[in-house]
């Protein structure tokens, strides 16, 4: 018996193609190469807040900047657009990310600073 989904539109005795089922494969591959690399680009872009976060508690700096959020924002924007990626989508990905990062912040700040 195969692991092959079949069309759920199909009767359930046609199986899919198996030259659809290989493409298929290769491009959750594909997909799931891509979201370890996101998932690594991500792990590093926190190392840097991180870094940022400590630096602006050191310094008693607000744990948000509005206007450094709105130029992310817009230059993320730009970037999806040229991209051919929803801008939208790109804003919205980016807020989570942005509110994350405050969070973040206001821990490092809640902590007693180091030597």
């Amino acid at each position: 018996m195969t692991d092959q989904p079949t069309n759920s539109s199909a009767p359930a005795s046609e199986k899919v193609d198996e030259e659809v089922w290989a493409e298929l494969t290769s491009l959750r591959q594909s997909i799931d190469n891509v979201d370890a690399a996101v998932v690594h680009m991500l792990a590093e872009r926190f190392k840097a807040t991180q870094r940022v976060g400590r630096l602006k508690a050191e310094h008693r700096l607000p744990a948000a900047d509005p206007a450094r959020e709105r130029e992310q924002i817009t230059r993320l924007r730009e970037l999806a657009a040229g991209a051919h990626l929803d801008p939208v989508f790109a804003e919205k990905f980016l807020t989570f990310i942005i509110a994350e990062v405050i969070r973040h912040h206001e821990a490092i700040a809640g902590e007693p600073l180091g030597d």
